[in-house]
């Protein structure tokens, strides 16, 4: 027998159960069948709950359906976009999962440089869309990410430099909130709520459709070159000195990975959305930071460098992350990084740094809910692995690379990278905006239905 769980341990009633399942019209997933047991994967392997029910929509009603649902019998609720979050926010254990991942439609509009994007699409289902009209929405590095939960948390990307985060080119969107109330917003229809979806995280509602402003990209210029991690020292220096008189058309990530033959390298990933004709005299001088192991920068469809980073990202793989904003990417921070790197457990690990200025700075931090458009460089830390046995080991090395990093830290992080956090360090995400949102959020979401996100508690 089917049963779910509501937030205080106890079981829903089989009579509110069944007449919930007897009137939804999208697809019900009973646990012990193979559809229940496909959608409960997630893109993190350390992440393995068990919901009570997962339910596919099919439409908005169907959402607000489920949510409705979910308020009556005070239910534990999961919602799944791209099933990416490495704390596994998109399942829950007995509760209910509302699974977005069949509403994944891409429109783009006649005669205006827009799309509309379903709640449950990926980057990949919005890059094929644009892309065949030479056009292309600033979103992340991975293409099977969630469009949606992307967005919520801001959206940093190849794009972000030039045209801004994610969330800076969503133009409106239509929510469900916990009443099950379906809600147009944007910029003069339920402001206070548009503010707070750039960048809150999904602490607000289900947000079943997102329409963005695009630009035309078509064909950048970008691949990687790398390094061998001896020259590390040298390469983040003058890394760090180039990007800050680099044009904001170019957007450079810089890693300390390994290279599929097993070698330790520092890597320099980029791409430049200026004019094809400037891109080599503007690249030129990463060419000559070191003796390259390799280099593969060219012309490429922007949906291929969307897959630059599929192989660092592999699907099956255990994760754990931690990211930090440093204001400096000091030569003491530098040392620390390389010193921390090469005691990396597992050749699918990386750490990477990630530079945050041009067009992201160009908004003020008040303006949206995304609060850290002034923060200086990401360093993000990210164990992967395949056998569950060295769990312990990787775990402990982005946790100790974590503390080392402390004294330097801005003691903020990207709400995207959040995994389970504290209460503090969510807070700390959302920096100066925490206030502000809270009380959006005891508007809107006044119990807290929302709960397994960066969550955010309602206070009036």
């Amino acid at each position: 027998m089917t049963t779910i769980k509501k937030r205080d341990g106890s079981s829903v009633s089989t009579d509110n159960l069944n007449r919930f399942i007897q009137s939804f019209y999208g697809r019900i997933l009973f646990p012990h069948t193979s559809a229940y047991r496909a959608a409960r994967v997630v893109w993190n392997k350390r992440v393995s709950k068990s919901p009570g029910l997962i339910v596919q929509c099919l439409s908005t009603h169907d959402i607000a359906q489920a949510v409705v649902f979910a308020r009556e019998n005070d239910v534990v609720l999961a919602v799944k976009g791209g099933g990416h979050n490495v704390a596994g926010h998109a399942l829950c254990d007995g509760g209910l999962v509302i699974d977005l991942s069949l509403m994944k439609q891409v429109a783009a509009h006649d005669n205006t440089p827009t799309v509309t994007v379903q709640g449950g699409a990926l980057l990949e289902d919005l890059d094929r869309v644009t892309h065949r009209l030479r056009l292309a929405v600033p979103t992340g590095v991975v293409p099977k990410i969630g469009v949606a939960g992307l967005t919520l948390g801001g959206g940093y990307g190849w794009l972000s430099r030039k045209y801004g985060l994610t969330c800076d080119n969503l133009l409106s969107c239509e929510v469900v909130t916990a009443e099950g109330t379906t809600l147009t917003v944007h910029q003069t229809e339920h402001a206070d709520l548009f503010w707070a979806l750039r960048g809150g995280a999904g602490n607000f509602g289900i947000v079943s459709s997102l329409t963005f402003r695009a630009h035309p990209v078509s064909k950048v210029y970008g691949g990687i070159i790398a390094y061998p991690r001896s020259e590390s020292r040298k390469v983040l220096r003058a890394y760090r000195d180039f990007m800050f008189l680099a044009p904001d058309e170019l957007t450079v990530y810089a890693a300390l990975m390994t290279t599929r033959d097993g070698k330790p390298a520092v890597a320099l990933m980029m791409c430049y959305c200026g004019p094809e004709c400037d891109a080599e005299r503007v690249i030129k001088p990463m060419r000559e930071f070191g003796t390259p192991l390799f280099s593969d920068v060219r012309s490429l469809p922007f949906p291929d460098m969307q897959r630059l980073t599929n192989t660092t990202s592999p699907d099956g793989a255990s994760n754990y992350l931690n990211s930090t904003f440093v204001s400096d990417l000091s030569d003491e921070v530098i040392d620390l990084v390389i010193e921390q790197s090469n005691a990396v457990a597992s050749p699918l690990s990386m750490v990477q740094l990630q530079i945050v200025d041009g067009a992201v700075r160009n908004i003020a931090v008040a303006d949206t809910a995304y609060s850290q458009r002034d923060a200086g460089f990401n360093i993000a830390v990210e164990a992967k692995w395949i056998e569950q046995e060295d769990s312990e080991r990787h775990i402990g090395w982005v946790r100790n690379f974590a503390a080392a990093l402390q004294p330097y830290s801005a003691r903020t992080s990207l709400v995207n990278f959040l995994g389970d956090a504290s209460p503090a360090e969510v807070r700390a995400a959302f920096g100066n905006n925490y206030e502000r949102l809270a009380q959006i959020k005891a508007k809107y979401d006044p119990t807290n239905l929302f709960r397994l996100n960066p969550n955010i508690e309602p206070r009036p």
